[in-house]
């Protein structure tokens, strides 16, 4: 396991614990507009990604930060050199801020809306792999094989109609926008990776 993988996995599985044994922790961690506009405490935009709600919620991000953020930091490596690592943790954290932007806008002032957990930040570095390699299987629930170009399409179609219908506490706009930026993040970095894409997207055919 890469070393910059296994520091932000131990990380946050580290505060994740501690806010379980203090309430007083995982209120001042998680992410709440109302708070944000409120107090200024923008620092939630960022610390809400390395809590969760529980173990099943925390042991799924990691895994998925695991098994996608290994072979993203291999695709840094090779259109990136040397700064991989910083540049896989620079996306990582911008990702976890950026997709909650949406829902700062949509709930800043309802005190009763909160979230916690990386799924942003996930979303992210999933949808950036798809960008390089759209072929590739996404196992679905850990079983299912699907290219990983038809389940991104997938899964941006059920955020956005789950977003839309709510009520299910979820944070399905973070899934969404994170999702968007990781997959167009290749292309803030080397425009040209465009072609990159479309001769990968292509190769099927």
């Amino acid at each position: 396991m890469n070393k910059v993988i296994l520091i932000i996995v131990v990380i946050t599985g580290a505060i994740t614990y501690f806010s379980w044994q203090k309430e007083e922790l995982l209120s001042k961690l998680l992410f709440s507009p109302y708070f944000i506009k409120r107090r200024k405490e923008y620092y939630r935009f960022l610390t809400h990604g390395f809590v969760h709600a529980n173990l099943a919620h925390v042991l799924v991000n990691m895994l998925v930060f695991w098994s996608f953020g290994s072979v993203l930091i291999q695709y840094f490596d090779i259109f990136c050199g040397n700064f991989a690592n910083l540049l896989f943790i620079g996306f990582y954290l911008a990702a976890i801020i950026l997709s909650s932007v949406f829902s700062f806008f949509k709930h800043k002032d309802n005190p009763y809306y909160s979230a916690v957990g990386a799924s942003g930040g996930t979303s992210a570095i999933v949808f950036a792999s798809i960008f390089f390699d759209p072929w590739n299987k996404v196992y679905f629930f850990g079983v299912i094989p699907i290219p990983g170009i038809i389940f991104g399409g997938l899964y941006l179609l059920y955020s956005y109609r789950m977003s839309k219908r709510g009520g299910d506490n979820i944070g399905h706009d973070a899934h969404f926008w994170g999702a968007v930026f990781g997959f167009f993040f290749p292309l803030l970095l080397k425009p040209e990776l465009f072609q990159y894409f479309l001769n990968r997207l292509i190769r099927i055919f």
